[in-house]
């Protein structure tokens, strides 16, 4: 099988006193997933380490900017689409829960905060609804997803790693 194409995704996770935890999606506004609500992320580019990607992805697209040093790796997903392998990906998924300035609109990405306790899993991914909750509640997971090209799981196995609240 031809190697994946390695990308991340990043979700900004704060907390407000006045309010629950909350989630930043951002709505994509072209390209693959357009009118999808995800996290923020993007290729590797075949210069740059993963948590490079995540940080030069996360500046561009939502004008935050985050430190290595402050991104926690959740998991390592493999999306795998046999109808079009070229839109094969690896991604790891952060979440970051300290950064410098505030989500703003960019023309690839539309950011909005969300409470954890109501992501609005009808507008993302299909296969997110798997995996995200696992995330949210401190699971480390790897895992493999095949997908129809419009998003649909055909089939996947997850595997928890680690619970980083035990």
């Amino acid at each position: 099988m031809k190697e994946l194409r390695k990308a991340t995704l990043v979700f900004l996770i704060r907390s407000n006193q006045a309010k629950p935890y909350q989630i930043c999606l951002a709505m994509k506004k072209r390209g693959f997933g357009v009118y999808k609500l995800n996290g923020i992320g993007g290729k590797v580019e075949c210069d740059e380490s993963i948590e490079a990607a995540a940080i030069r992805e996360t500046q561009e697209e939502i004008g935050v900017l985050i430190h290595q040093k402050d991104l926690v790796r959740l998991g390592v997903l493999d999306f795998i689409f046999p109808d079009n392998i070229k839109l094969g990906q690896q991604v790891s998924v952060f979440f970051v829960y300290k950064w410098h300035g505030e989500p703003k609109e960019s023309a690839e990405m539309k950011p909005s905060w969300y409470a954890l306790t109501s992501i609005p899993f009808q507008d993302m991914w299909s296969d997110e609804q798997t995996w995200l909750p696992l995330m949210i509640t401190g699971k480390v997971i790897e895992g493999i997803f095949k997908l129809k090209q419009d998003g649909t799981v055909l089939s996947y196995k997850l595997k928890v790693l680690q619970d980083i609240y035990r």
